[in-house]
């Protein structure tokens, strides 16, 4: 399989604090990829700079081909960074749906505005991929009259419409009570099974263990262990993965 993103040397400082060490990896296509480590240890950072919601500070991003490297300014690099975003679906903690505007507006307002696809066309592929996450049914409905899986559902389907080539979670379910969950990991999973290339920030360690090809460990901002889940859950070699993994056990009971 080919390379579909790919980081290299890496860096994030936030004033004082260096949040991204030197981090270099490669993510290849249809690859599911959860990155798991303590609060803070810079997962949501490293996911956010990928599509350049955070400026990285040093390194290089690639993504399908478009080379970004960082501290770079202008034209260009703006051309450069939209066309990126144009390839990377983001799924949020907190859904961010627009209240004002009912399901189907949610997901066509990104074909419409931003790739100018036609508005009937943009319908045609908002529905399918209200099909896909199970919510057809609720196109005409306004987002407070959601459940909390449901909207992160349809920021799913609002993600796939923009028709990416890898999908960006950011702890997708963290928001959510625990009884929803469920609905959302499955929609993943099947999106997973689909083909989709995914990088997965997480504390759902049971999908991570079963869903994941690669799970990459970060701890103070530096990748600490990145190997298939089995290896992971069965054989942690870092002090911060094995207590991660005992936590997870313990929860499992």
């Amino acid at each position: 399989m080919s390379t579909i993103v790919k980081i290299s040397n890496l860096d994030k400082i936030f004033g004082r604090l260096h949040v991204l060490h030197d981090i270099s990896m490669e993510v290849k296509r249809s690859e599911v990829v959860c990155i798991i480590g303590r609060s803070g240890s810079g997962k949501s950072t490293l996911l956010r700079c990928i599509n350049f919601l955070e400026e990285p500070s040093g390194g290089t991003i690639e993504v399908e081909g478009l080379v970004v490297n960082a501290g770079t300014k202008g034209k260009e690099h703006r051309n450069l960074v939209h066309a990126i975003r144009l390839k990377t679906g983001m799924v949020f903690q907190e859904f961010n749906l627009f209240p004002h505007m009912s399901v189907l507006e949610n997901v066509t307002e990104g074909p419409v505005t931003v790739k100018k696809i036609d508005k009937a066309k943009a319908i045609e592929i908002a529905e399918m991929n209200l099909d896909r996450v199970g919510l057809l049914e609720k196109k005409n409905e306004y987002p407070n009259r959601l459940s909390g899986g449901q909207k992160q559902r349809v920021a799913i389907a609002r993600a796939l419409a923009m028709e990416p080539r890898v999908m960006l979670f950011d702890e997708p379910t963290s928001a959510l009570d625990p009884e929803l969950i469920g609905e959302v990991l499955t929609v993943m999973k099947k999106v997973a099974k689909e083909g989709m290339t995914m990088l997965v920030v997480t504390h759902e360690m049971g999908f991570a263990r079963d869903v994941a090809d690669r799970v990459i460990v970060l701890g103070d901002g530096s990748i600490i262990e990145d190997r298939p889940p089995a290896e992971i859950f069965s054989n942690p070699q870092h002090e911060q993965t094995k207590a991660l993994i005992e936590r997870y056990r313990s929860a499992e009971g």
